[in-house]
């Protein structure tokens, strides 16, 4: 990610990701049937509940990948794979960012079509399908990791008065 003192923040409320996961589902929708999904732990579990409820699929299973420590990025580490080549299943996870994850993901399950609600420039071209794109500098904080508290005004946070 960029310089730590430049990056973008960009808070998502539970109404916002829900509403982001319900237009996924509805792009899904039209690409099935699915015969099941694969969630991606931790961040696709979310998405993946409310995908699921809208196409009506009770088969899901997760691949379980480790590749954060808070907001600093390193290796990918495989906890729980996935049997099969992923032909009919629907790989959710929250957000692409640098694509490591995802590299992972295709290698393992190649036939999934994979889709994501967010996504950002160095790691959509691993992905099928997404809704939102935001910068490679941007932050996104996911309604399952803030407290509401106050916040700095943009231009204070700029260096403004």
């Amino acid at each position: 990610m960029a310089d730590k003192e430049n990056i973008k923040h960009f808070p998502v409320s539970w109404e916002e990701l829900h509403r982001h996961a319900k237009a996924l589902a509805w792009r899904m929708a039209e690409k099935g049937p699915w015969e099941g999904i694969v969630a991606v732990t931790r961040g696709g579990l979310v998405p993946a509940a409310i995908i699921a409820r809208e196409l009506d699929i009770r088969l899901i299973d997760t691949v379980c990948i480790s590749s954060y420590d808070h907001q600093n990025q390193r290796e990918a580490r495989v906890l729980k794979g996935f049997e099969g080549d992923g032909e009919g299943w629907l790989i959710i996870d929250d957000l692409v960012d640098t694509g490591k994850t995802a590299a992972v993901l295709r290698k393992m399950i190649p036939k999934a079509h994979f889709a994501t609600i967010y996504a950002k420039p160095a790691g959509r071209p691993l992905v099928d399908t997404f809704i939102t794109e935001v910068s490679q500098d941007t932050w996104i904080y996911f309604p399952w990791d803030v407290e509401l508290q106050f916040t700095q005004p943009i231009a204070l946070q700029r260096g403004g008065r």
